[in-house]
């Protein structure tokens, strides 16, 4: 069975299934690789976070997000430099460790739409902010308004 058909995947199961193809890069703090589930074949983009919390006496915990990926994908990272870093390239839903040892599904897709939205709203809001400093507001002006807000619209959705 797919990880991708479980709500929940337990960390034992990662361990047991997940291998390690390559290391993309590492740091103190930061690791991503890409890995084999080695019972289905599916790659995963894998990031490590290692957070030490200072009022704990620097007591580590590591934070564990894996990706699927296609093989078109591996291969982009692995032999074009293509995009992987967090958060930039994890647009999609992905598998992240919580409480207990449980890995569970994150779908960033909403908070992505919500950034869209609000840098949608502050265009509109300088582009109106803007049409106020003119002081101009005969038909013609508002028309040239309603015809700029709707061909900036229609060009973010290109």
């Amino acid at each position: 069975m797919s990880l991708r058909e479980r709500q929940v995947v337990p960390g034992e199961l990662l361990e047991r299934r997940i291998e390690e193809v390559r290391e993309l890069e590492a740091s103190e703090t930061e690791r991503y690789g890409i890995v084999k589930d080695t019972v289905t074949g599916e790659h995963y983009l894998h990031y490590r976070y290692v957070h030490r919390d200072v009022a704990a006496g620097g007591a580590a915990s590591a934070y564990h997000q894996l990706m699927p990926i296609d093989n078109d994908e591996v291969l982009g990272f692995l032999f074009n430099g293509d995009a992987f870093r967090y958060p930039e390239a994890w647009r999609r839903p992905y598998l992240r460790n919580g409480p207990d040892d449980q890995y569970v599904w994150f779908d960033p897709s909403p908070a992505l739409e919500a950034d869209e939205a609000e840098r949608e709203a502050a265009r509109i809001r300088e582009t109106l902010l803007a049409f106020k400093r003119k002081g101009q507001f005969g038909e013609k002006d508002v028309e040239r308004l309603l015809r700029e807000l709707d061909d900036n619209a229609a060009n973010d959705t290109k």
